[in-house]
């Protein structure tokens, strides 16, 4: 897998905090704008943000944007953009749009994904491919599968488990929770809960370290290749809004 594969695995898995301690889970997430840096073989490769707002009374944006920076950004000068536009429903997240939008010269790649509710419709088109699924309840996007995360890690969830859409196909999204650590990050040392995404197709891993003190916001995620080439990204800065 190339270097930017690993990043864009890395950005998969960044979200925003599902909740504090005391917040119920049917309350709305905080808003907030949260920075990493991303690291491969020691060398820094990619910044990344990730900023939550809220849009009208009921509805939120939940935005990333990454791009590569050094050695990598001469080789592969990549542009990565993310937004998924949600609300709370019946105390469930359901997505509405989710877009995305890679820029890399030739290799530019555009998803759109429209959830139509009334009509129980997945609508997505990747580049100029169309194509159609049926939509049911707890369906998410690859944004939205993070809040839920957070939130079911708020409320002690024991099983970690998400059908998500992905590029015109439905993935299971499963997680193990494995032993807390301590993770060292400009914003101090932190206790994290640590989680392994399930894969059994493949010998790539995904570990997520996730703040409770932070209301569960991912302080480190790090992916590694088939090849063992491993990217790290690591919080930077937060400020809630």
């Amino acid at each position: 897998m190339q270097i930017v594969k690993l990043i864009y695995c890395i950005i998969l898995v960044f979200t925003i905090a599902a909740a504090s301690n005391v917040m119920a889970d049917q309350e709305p997430p905080p808003l907030f704008t949260a920075t990493y840096n991303l690291f491969s073989s020691g060398l820094e490769i990619a910044h990344m943000e990730r900023n939550m707002r809220q849009q009208g009374e009921h509805e939120y944006i939940y935005s990333s944007n990454t791009n590569t920076v050094g050695l990598v950004a001469v080789f592969h000068k990549d542009h990565i953009v993310e937004e998924s536009r949600w609300k709370l429903v019946n105390n469930q997240v359901r997505p509405l749009t989710y877009n995305y939008l890679r820029t890399r010269g030739k290799k530019d790649r555009r998803i759109n994904i429209q959830f139509d509710w009334d009509n129980k419709l997945i609508n997505n088109v990747v580049n100029e491919r169309q194509r159609q699924m049926p939509l049911a309840e707890g369906i998410l996007d690859k944004l939205l599968y993070q809040y839920a995360l957070m939130r079911d890690l708020m409320n002690n969830q024991q099983e970690i488990a998400y059908d998500v859409t992905d590029g015109g196909k439905m993935k299971k999204y499963n997680f193990v929770r494995m032993e807390d650590e301590i993770v060292h990050t400009p914003l101090g040392d932190l206790q994290t809960v640590k989680l392994q995404k399930i894969k059994h197709d493949d010998a790539s891993k995904l570990v997520i370290w996730s703040a409770p003190s932070l209301r569960y916001l991912p302080v480190k995620v790090e992916s590694t290749d088939e090849d063992g080439t491993t990217t790290t990204a690591i919080i930077q800065t937060l400020v809630w809004m």
